[in-house]
Parts: structure tokens; C-alpha cells; sequence
């Protein structure tokens, strides 16, 4: 395989798709001209020109609202944020209309819209810059929420999104756009709402998504010298949530550590803690763990940041916190 970055991984999703289907556009602030903030759209103008690369005034509930529309008379379009900081300006487009339609019209309308665009911090960017709503729209029926790690997963699941015949949030991380990882020639898709077992292990089940996948692994290494056998599991998709993977791994280690950037207060972690207990409570032979970051908003200060985010540190404390019989 070849190795590519995270951002060319999202662009050869969206032009595959721009090429296989005619009804597919993209829309945003700086996607066209200036090639997006994070050069993820970068030469799609000069291929399918701007008829489908629309540059947008800073208006999200404007151009959301356009999208909105768009996708319920036919079109597939990729809503671009140029952080989901930003999307809260579009909520209602994106909650009381994208999410209803199906329901509200009886089954008759389909909304197949893509949001996609970065989430959570990228370094001092203040606290307006860096918040994490990846909950807030799980906890929204008639969306799916993806939130891929990997380039491969990336391009995957992108283009099983943008054939989604119903709206998806799709978020991503600044701070991953120049991660380069394989992926293969040629044309594949990822269902969504299928967990992946990142690294197999018999300890303890670690489970985590987006860039705290890195948390994960740095943990899953250095309790690896203690002797513990971590699995870690990427959930790829958070709504809808493929809980019997995760079940079937917490019923083999018996321990399980959640890892999530989003504060600890109604997260998805508390979600996923209170399931996995729920169906497999026989099995654990010690209590679910959460890591998230600290309940304060996110400071620009760089050794606040560290100190409020999920770092190794703390997941190998929780980690060794349950295997304390190891």
C-alpha cells in the first residue's frame, strides 16, 4: 500500500465521489479558492470547477440551511466546518431539520448530507476553538456520527457517508490532517457503525476513537512492560455505537478503560461505561474507568492543555487501577 496523509485520504474520498455521482457538491468557507483552511479540498476547484466548489460567506446557518434544502431535493452535498466550534451557529438547520425530516415527513424525504470538518483542540486555540460536541450530536436520533483515526479509516468511511441516504456528522482533527498512514489504491468503503480491534490483548479492553486512539496506544505500550495485555478497540462510529463488539472483548478481559477528549459530564463515555455493565456486569472483575479531560473549558495556556487533556499518564493509572490484580 501506499502511505498518505490524513488530509489527501478525505479529498480522494470526496473526489472519487464527486466523479462516480454528479449530484455530489461540496460548500464552505475557503473550500474553493483558498483550497480549504486545512488544504483538505486542495485542486478539487480546478477539476470540477464552481459549480460544485462552493465558497461560502461566513454565514454556517446560511449555507447549512442551502445544504439542507439541497439534500431533500436530491443532491448529496458535503457540508465543510471550518471547525464544529462553528456548527453550533447551525444547530437548528442541522438537529431540527437534516435529523427530523425522514421522521416528520413519514418516511417520504431522505436528507443525505454530509457535515464534516475538525473537532476538539489543536493546540492554543483558546476555548472557543477547541470544544468537543462529538456528544452533543450522538445524543441526537436521526443523525450518525463517525470519527475516524486512520487515513484508511478516513477515506472508508467518508465515502460511506457521502452514499448515506441520511445525514452524518463527520469529524475529524486538526491535529491529524498530516498523519500519513496506507491506504490502498482504488475504490472501498467501511460500513458505518462498525467498531474495529485495533490491537488484540487479553487484560483489559480499552476503548477510545479519533486522535485519543494515539492516548490509547501510547498507554496500551507502557503497561505492556508491567505485563498487562491491553485490547484496544476503535469505535470509528459513535452513533449508531456497535456495542457487541465491545461486549465481546470486556467478556474476554473481564476490565475495561474508556478513553474520550469530551469533559466527563453526560459523555459518551458515561454512555458506553453504563451499557457495558449493563451486558456484561457478570463478567467485570473490576468497574468501568472513564479518562476524559477535566470539567473546565480549555485553556491557551500550553501546560494547562496538557494538564486538562487525556494523556498516557492517567489512562495507564486507570489501566493499572483495574488490573490491580496483575
Amino acid at each position: 500500500m501506499r502511505e498518505i496523509q490524513f488530509r489527501e485520504a478525505l479529498r480522494e474520498a470526496m473526489s472519487e465521489e464527486m466523479r462516480r455521482d454528479k449530484n455530489v457538491f461540496v460548500m464552505g468557507e475557503e473550500v474553493a479558492e483558498y483550497n480549504g483552511a486545512y488544504k483538505v479540498t486542495q485542486g478539487m476547484l480546478d477539476e470540477f470547477g464552481p459549480e460544485r466548489m462552493y465558497d461560502t460567506p461566513i454565514s454556517e446557518l446560511g449555507f447549512t440551511g442551502l445544504g439542507v434544502g439541497a439534500a431533500i431535493n436530491g443532491l448529496r452535498p458535503i457540508i465543510e466546518f471550518m471547525t464544529f466550534n462553528f456548527s453550533l451557529v447551525a444547530i437548528d438547520q442541522i438537529i431540527n431539520s437534516a435529523a427530523k425530516i425522514l421522521a416528520m415527513s413519514g418516511g417520504q424525504y431522505h436528507c443525505p448530507i454530509v457535515f464534516r470538518g475538525a473537532t476538539g483542540n489543536a493546540g492554543q486555540l483558546g476555548a472557543q476553538h477547541s470544544s468537543n460536541f462529538e456528544n452533543w450530536y450522538a445524543n441526537t436520533p436521526g443523525l450518525k456520527v463517525v470519527v475516524p483515526s486512520t487515513p484508511y479509516d478516513a477515506k472508508g468511511l467518508l465515502k460511506a457517508s457521502i452514499r448515506d441516504n441520511d445525514p452524518v456528522i463527520f469529524m475529524e482533527s486538526e491535529l491529524m490532517y498530516g498523519d500519513k498512514g496506507e491506504v490502498p489504491e482504488g475504490e472501498y468503503l467501511l460500513p458505518l457503525g462498525v467498531a474495529e480491534v485495533k490491537k488484540k490483548g487479553k487484560d483489559v479492553t480499552i476503548i477510545s476513537f479519533g486522535k485519543m486512539m494515539k492516548v490509547a496506544f501510547e498507554a496500551a505500550d507502557i503497561v505492556a512492560k508491567d505485563g498487562i495485555d491491553a485490547e484496544v478497540i476503535d469505535l470509528r462510529t459513535i452513533r449508531p455505537i456497535d456495542y457487541p463488539t465491545l461486549i465481546e472483548s470486556v467478556k474476554k478481559t473481564n476490565r475495561c478503560v474508556i478513553v474520550e477528549e469530551a469533559n466527563p459530564v453526560a459523555s459518551l463515555a458515561t454512555d458506553l461505561a453504563f451499557n457495558i455493565q449493563r451486558h456484561a456486569f457478570d463478567y467485570l472483575d473490576a468497574p468501568v474507568l472513564r479518562v476524559n479531560s477535566m470539567d473546565i473549558p480549555l485553556s491557551y495556556s500550553g501546560p494547562y492543555i496538557e494538564a486538562t487533556l487525556p494523556n498516557a499518564k492517567r489512562t495507564v493509572d486507570a489501566i493499572k487501577q483495574v488490573c490491580y490484580k496483575k
